[in-house]
């Protein structure tokens, strides 16, 4: 399955566009969670908006599905300037920069998304456009050559990755603001449904929403994924509200778990436990035994796993941890026990 087909998959997809285009928050006011990035934000701006200057640039960074794209619609907002939106992969030649570049207004945000993906010769020109505000260029060829320099109106880049580890050095380091986006807890999940399904025009109960925050794995996109094929199911099964019998029946049709886990996160810990007694075990060969690609379950399945204590990554390979055992209602020798508190143990110790 294509991780885009995925409920539980924090990247987004088409339809995802069209939620999130008609549920977006469009100030610091209605953007739920963040508090600490948002109290921050709220200063910078306001002392930016109080000298009239552009605000430093900002580097979003964070798992996917976590709000960057609309907190960076949110700060333009506050700012009372244009945005104008790209993203890594589409800037492939200098003149594609530059032309971006040179049609920004006076202290208009430019929101790059995988700001990651640049290539080197991108990032190089972006260098001089983010710290003086000019475009470098060269003018002829050969001993006639020159160097020249284009002003351009200040700016403020917003940069988002999922990979903040990629970037280079110099890119990162010319970042003003650098704010890192974590997971949601279910309180502040449960807000965003209940704000979602008021715009939805959905009425929801507050032990249903509770229950399909839990299993959002602490991602907004997902969760108001979820919440629209729930109300599918409350209209064909219920009576079009939603309340925790008809949350339960949809969560359980749709094979997603207490824990968020769906039938490709628990056929991989099976495999890890079963076909490999817990581990551990490398990725090509779980790749093999479960029939995805080595390069998905890294990028799309482990991140989840790991951050709940299902698995763990040690020099050979992946383990299943005692939480796995436990949450799959498989049974965990004393020996395998000993071994994952050794782990552990020698994890702590680095």
């Amino acid at each position: 399955m294509e991780q885009d087909g995925r409920f539980v998959s924090s990247a987004r997809n088409l339809t995802d566009i069209e939620i999130e285009n008609g549920l977006r928050p469009t100030s610091m006011a209605e953007y739920i969670g963040q508090e600490k990035i948002k109290n921050n934000l709220e200063v910078y701006i306001r002392a930016t908006k109080n000298r009239k200057e552009s605000l430093d640039h900002v580097l979003l960074y964070g798992p996917p599905g976590l709000g960057k794209t609309t907190l960076a619609h949110i700060i333009a907002n506050e700012l009372g300037s244009q945005i104008k939106v790209t993203s890594g992969p589409v800037i492939e030649h200098a003149a594609d920069l530059a032309a971006i570049l040179t049609n920004l207004e006076r202290n208009d945000v430019l929101f790059i998304d995988e700001i990651h993906r640049l290539n080197n010769t991108i990032e190089e020109i972006l260098y001089p456009a983010m710290e003086d505000f000019a475009l470098d260029f060269v003018v002829g060829k050969g001993p006639s050559a020159k160097n020249m320099r284009l002003k351009i109106q200040p700016f403020t880049l917003i940069g988002a990755t999922t990979r903040a580890g990629m970037l280079t050095n110099p890119l990162r380091d010319r970042f003003g603001v650098i704010c890192r986006l974590e997971l949601y807890n279910d309180k502040e999940l449960q807000q965003i449904l209940e704000r979602s399904a008021d715009i939805l025009n959905m009425k929801i109960t507050s032990d249903a929403s509770l229950e399909i925050a839990r299993r959002s794995r602490g991602t907004p996109r997902v969760a108001n994924r979820i919440l629209k094929r729930v109300r599918d199911f409350a209209e064909v099964y219920g009576k079009g509200g939603i309340d925790l019998k008809i949350a339960k029946l949809a969560l359980e049709m749709l094979e997603i778990d207490d824990m968020g886990l769906d039938h490709i996160d628990r056929r991989i810990i099976e495999n890890i436990i079963k076909k490999f007694d817990g581990g551990p075990v490398g990725l090509d060969t779980l790749s093999a035994s479960t029939g995805e690609d080595s390069g998905t379950i890294e990028d799309v399945y482990e991140p989840y796993l790991l951050q709940i204590g299902f698995i763990a990554r040690t020099p050979r390979g992946r383990i299943a941890l005692k939480s796995a055992y436990e949450h799959m209602n498989l049974p965990l020798s004393r020996q395998k026990l000993n071994q994952i508190k050794m782990f552990e143990s020698e994890d702590e110790s680095i």
